[in-house]
């Protein structure tokens, strides 16, 4: 009986400790990943302004059915 109750304590601690680590990604992981694919995204569909480079960042603008959605942005100038 015994040795049921030790392999029943450590399913409880893995279970455990399976959740923490659940909820650390999608807390605090998850949404940096998320975000920065967003704006990877945006920064690949954008039409950028290649006059105004500085720091190897340019000012972009996100066009949908042609019409500007959202602020301006910057993006990494990709030549």
């Amino acid at each position: 009986m015994k040795e049921a109750t030790g392999e029943l304590n450590m399913t409880v601690v893995i279970v455990i400790a399976v959740a923490i680590l659940s909820v650390f990604f999608f807390a605090i992981l998850w949404p940096s990943i998320k975000n920065t694919f967003i704006a990877n995204n945006k920064c690949s569909d954008a039409i950028c302004d290649k006059n105004t480079l500085q720091d190897g960042m340019v000012d972009c603008k996100y066009y949908k059915n042609g019409h500007q959605e959202g602020p301006d942005f910057k993006c990494a100038w990709k030549g």
